[in-house]
C-alpha cells in the first residue's frame, strides 16, 4: 500500500437493502438503538432519530428469539412510515437466533466469539490438533444452514469479531493477540467463500487503539494474500462519553480510513445513538476530502513495519525522545500563562515575547532572533529555547543552546537542512503541512529521516482554524493517529487560530490524543459501553456518578460495562470494572477477577469506590 498518498481500498459491493455498502459507495455511517428490542414504539422512534441525523444503518440487539421475532414488526413500523433504512440485528452466544433474525432484517451481525464456542472463561484450555479441527466442523456444520436462510432471504452478514470475546478455544492456541483476532474472523470467511457466499462484511474491534489499528491492519493484509476483498466496518468498542470517545474514536477509526480502510464506521459513545451520527459524519468527511490531492514523492523504509511498528530509534535531546513520553508543547502568543493541571505543558511556545516567568516544570520556546538577541544580552535563558524556521538554517550552528527547535516541512528536508541535521543531533523538528493529505506528508518527512539515518526526535505541529471544539477534537486526532500508531511521534503542538476556543481547551485535546494512543497517560481512563438493548442499568447517569467520583485518579483505567458480552474482555485491562449482571444488578471486578455479583444498582457506585479505596489506588495524583 501506498503510506503517502490516499486513496480507498479496493473491495466489491455488499448488498444491504436498499443501501449497498462497498465497491463505489461512498462511506457509510451507522448506530445502534440502547431501546429493549420488544418495545417496537421505542425501536422505532429511536430508530427515527438516527435516520434523521444521517444514519444509513440501524443495528438492534436480539438477545433470544423473541426479540429476533420482534424485529419484523419494527421493520414494518419503519417501512409504514417511509424509512427504507436498512436494519441490523446483533446476535451473540444464539445461531438459533440469528437464523430468525436473518428472515426479518437486512442484515445480522454474529460473533465468532461465541456464535458456537462457548461463552469465555478466561481459563486456559489446552486443544489437541483433532480437538481444534472438530471444533473448525462444528461451525461448519452450524454457520452453512444459516448461510443458507440469508441466501434465501437475501440477507447480508457481518462477522463482528470484538477483542473481549474472544473464545477460550482461539486463546488457546493464539493468545490474546491481533493475531488470534484475524484467525476468528478467518474461519468464518473462509467458509463464507467456499459456499459462495459474498453478502459480507467484516469488523474486527478493540476498546484499545493500538490493538484495533494494529489488527485491522492485519485482516486487510491476510484478506489480500488470500484474495477476499470484503468490505470493513470501523468502529472503537467502549470509546466513552464527551471528548475522550470522540478523540478516541476519531484516532483509531481515523487512523485507518486515512489509510483507505474502511467502508462503514460506528462512533461508540456513551450516549444517545443519534448524536454518534454527526461525529462520524464529520470524521468520514475530514478524511475523504484529501482524495486526489496532489501526489507526495515519499518512500517507505524497509525499517518500517507497518503490521508491528515500533518506536522510532530518536536521539534523546533533553526531555525529547530516546525512552522519553511524547511531549506536549502549546502556544501561547501573547504570553499569558493561563494553564489548567493536570494538562500542563512541557513547553510553551510564546513567539516573539519571551516569558517574564514560566509555570514550574515548564519549559519556553521563542523564535530564534529574540533568543540570540537576548542571549547577546545576558538574559538569563536556561529554561528558554530557540525556534529556527527554515530560512534560518544558515544561523543554526551560531547558536549555543544544547536544545533547538527547527520547524520544517517534508520539502524543505533538503540536502542543505540534512547536512545541517548530521553536525546538530541537539535539533528537534517540528513537522509542518499545508498539503491536503498531511498526514502523508508527515509521514513522508519521517521516513526520509529514517532513509538519511537522522535521529532528531519529531514534534508534530498541527494547525487548525476551528470555532467548535468538537470539529478540532475530531480533525486533529484523525491527523495524529496513524503517526502515533506508526511510532513516529515524539510530540504534538497543538495550535489553533482564533478565539473560539481558549488554550486550555486546546492543551487537553493534546493530552487526550496521546492519552488515547496509549502513549501517555494524564488522567483516569473510562472504557465504558454505548450501551444497547442488553443494557442492564441506566449508563449515561451511572458514568456521570462514576465519573464525578473517580476523576481524579490520574491513571487509573475503569470499565463501565452494560452487559457480560464484551464487559469482561474489553475491560480485561482496566484495574476495576462495573459491569451489569442482571436487571438493577450490578457484578464489581479487579481486572479480570469478579469480586462481589449482583450488587444492587443503587448500591453499587459507592462499592465501587469502596473497592477501589480498600486496594489503596483511591489517593492517586
Amino acid at each position: 500500500m501506498d503510506l503517502f498518498n490516499y486513496s480507498r481500498r479496493e473491495t466489491i459491493e455488499v448488498n444491504i437493502g436498499a443501501t449497498p455498502m462497498g465497491g463505489s459507495n461512498p462511506i457509510r455511517i451507522q448506530s445502534m438503538t440502547n431501546t429493549a428490542t420488544q418495545d417496537t414504539k421505542a425501536c422505532v422512534a429511536q430508530a427515527k432519530r438516527i435516520v434523521d441525523a444521517g444514519g444509513e444503518y440501524v443495528r438492534l440487539t436480539a438477545q433470544g428469539v423473541k426479540e429476533a421475532e420482534n424485529l419484523k414488526n419494527i421493520n414494518a413500523a419503519l417501512r409504514q412510515d417511509g424509512y427504507m433504512v436498512p436494519l441490523v440485528a446483533d446476535i451473540h452466544f444464539n445461531p438459533k437466533v440469528a437464523d430468525v433474525a436473518a428472515q426479518y432484517v437486512e442484515k445480522v451481525r454474529i460473533n465468532p466469539g461465541n456464535y458456537v464456542d462457548s461463552a469465555r472463561t478466561f481459563k486456559h484450555l489446552e486443544y489437541t490438533d483433532e480437538e481444534y479441527a472438530q471444533e473448525l466442523r462444528k461451525i461448519h456444520d452450524r454457520f452453512v444452514p444459516f448461510l443458507h436462510i440469508c441466501k434465501e432471504n437475501h440477507t447480508a452478514i457481518r462477522i463482528g469479531v470484538n477483542h473481549g470475546s474472544l473464545s477460550d478455544r482461539i486463546m488457546s492456541r493464539y493468545g490474546d493477540t491481533p493475531e488470534g483476532m484475524v484467525e476468528s474472523c478467518m474461519e468464518f470467511l473462509r467458509i463464507c467463500v467456499q459456499e459462495h457466499f459474498t453478502d459480507v462484511v467484516i469488523s474486527i474491534k478493540a476498546s484499545n487503539t493500538v490493538v484495533m489499528v494494529k489488527t485491522v491492519r492485519l485482516l486487510a493484509t491476510i484478506m489480500e494474500q488470500e484474495g477476499m476483498k470484503f468490505p470493513l466496518h470501523l468502529g472503537v468498542t467502549e470509546a466513552g462519553d464527551g471528548e475522550d470517545g470522540r478523540i478516541k474514536s476519531a484516532l483509531g477509526i481515523g487512523a485507518l480510513l486515512a489509510d483507505g480502510l474502511g467502508d462503514t464506521i460506528r462512533v461508540s459513545l456513551s450516549e444517545a445513538p443519534e448524536a454518534e451520527i454527526p461525529v462520524a459524519r464529520k470524521l468520514v468527511d475530514y478524511i475523504v476530502q484529501r482524495h486526489n490531492h496532489p501526489y507526495l514523492p515519499g518512500a517507505d523504509v524497509p525499517e518500517f513495519n507497518y503490521l508491528s511498528p515500533t518506536r522510532r530509534e530518536t536521539t534523546a535531546v533533553h526531555n525529547i525522545g530516546g525512552d522519553h513520553l511524547p511531549v506536549v508543547i502549546a502556544a501561547r502568543l501573547n504570553g499569558t500563562m493561563d494553564f489548567r493541571p493536570p494538562f500542563m505543558p512541557d513547553y510553551v511556545y510564546t513567539g516573539r515575547i519571551l516569558p517574564k516567568a514560566l509555570p514550574e516544570g515548564m519549559q519556553g520556546i521563542v523564535d530564534a532572533d529574540v533568543w540570540m538577541q537576548h542571549s547577546a544580552e545576558g538574559a538569563e535563558l536556561s529554561s528558554i529555547w530557540p525556534a529556527f524556521k527554515g530560512d534560518q538554517l544558515p544561523f543554526l550552528s551560531s547558536c549555543g543552546a544544547s536544545l533547538k527547535f527547527l520547524f520544517i516541512t517534508y520539502m524543505g528536508l533538503n540536502d542543505e537542512a540534512i547536512a545541517c541535521l548530521k553536525y546538530h543531533p541537539e535539533v528537534v523538528l517540528v513537522s509542518q503541512s499545508n498539503h491536503p493529505n498531511r498526514l502523508g506528508e508527515q509521514r513522508a518527512l519521517t521516513h526520509q529521516l529514517m532513509k538519511e539515518g537522522l535521529k532528531n526526535p519529531i514534534v508534530f505541529f498541527e494547525h487548525y482554524a476551528e470555532s467548535e471544539l468538537e470539529n478540532l477534537q475530531i480533525k486533529a486526532a484523525a491527523d495524529m493517529g496513524a503517526l502515533i500508531f506508526d511510532g513516529l511521534c515524539d510530540g504534538i503542538f497543538l495550535f489553533n487560530q482564533g478565539e473560539a476556543i481558549n488554550g486550555q481547551a486546546v492543551d487537553t485535546t493534546a493530552f487526550g490524543i496521546l492519552q488515547a494512543g496509549r502513549v501517555r497517560t494524564s488522567k483516569t481512563e473510562y472504557i465504558s459501553c454505548p450501551g444497547c438493548g442488553r443494557t442492564l442499568y441506566n449508563l449515561e447517569s451511572t458514568i456521570a456518578r462514576i465519573k464525578a467520583a473517580t476523576s481524579h485518579l490520574k491513571g487509573l483505567k475503569i470499565g463501565i460495562m452494560g452487559c457480560i458480552v464484551n464487559g469482561p474482555g474489553e475491560m480485561a485491562d482496566a484495574d476495576y470494572g462495573y459491569v451489569g449482571a442482571g436487571r438493577g444488578k450490578i457484578s464489581l471486578y479487579k481486572k479480570k477477577e469478579c469480586i462481589e455479583k449482583n450488587i444492587p444498582e443503587e448500591e453499587a457506585v459507592e462499592k465501587l469506590i469502596e473497592l477501589i479505596k480498600n486496594n489503596g489506588d483511591y489517593n492517586r495524583e
